[in-house]
């Protein structure tokens, strides 16, 4: 593990290849799992207005599980999005392709939206967990989920935290970003991963 300024960082965020293959792997990080996406209670006034904004145009099992038991459970660790059924994101809508996508990020990438997605999403396959002033990044790898990411990641070589760049720049800024490259080089030299 690593520290940049208020984080600890697994040391496989730096050494980790990986860039998303929406094509091969269909969005299967919004549809699978037992839980949903952990969210702030800063991003629950947004999330309620984009459910209110968008929910004509999600699925209709999302409105009949909101309706019934609301947009935000009371999660683990956090709060954390509703999910249909177990499965499906809320705000998940799917392209011609039958590919899963974020209805959010598809409505901000349209300009219809001014906020992107919950930050838990955009940093995946990183997690976050805070402790006191402390923030500790780790790697939620599942092989079902991004296996055809790790084959990407290799096969172009890209590394994670090179992947991940506007959302840890969303998260933590600048300055910590150009830190976090310099300590990831580092690790690589350290454990001996090509550059």
């Amino acid at each position: 593990m690593f520290q940049v300024q208020h984080t600890v960082i697994s040391d496989d965020i730096a050494t980790f290849r990986f860039a998303c293959d929406l094509m091969r792997c269909k969005g299967g990080c919004c549809v699978v799992g037992d839980a949903g996406a952990p969210v702030t209670q800063n991003e629950i006034p947004v999330l309620n207005k984009a459910w209110r904004v968008l929910k004509d145009e999600l699925r209709p099992r999302a409105r009949e599980v909101v309706k019934a038991e609301g947009l935000i459970r009371n999660g683990y660790r956090a709060p954390e999005l509703n999910c249909t059924d177990g499965k499906e994101c809320i705000f998940v809508t799917y392209d011609k392709n039958d590919v899963a996508i974020c209805g959010i990020q598809k409505a901000w990438m349209e300009g219809r939206f001014e906020w992107i997605k919950p930050l838990s999403c955009h940093l995946f396959p990183v997690r976050v967990l805070k402790a006191g002033n402390m923030e500790y990044l780790n790697l939620e790898y599942v092989p079902s989920l991004c296996g055809p990411a790790c084959e990407r990641g290799a096969a172009e070589g890209i590394y994670l935290s090179d992947f991940l760049r506007d959302a840890f720049l969303r998260a933590y800024g600048a300055e910590w970003y150009a830190e976090f490259l310099s300590a990831c080089e580092e690790v690589r030299i350290k454990t001996g991963v090509e550059i």
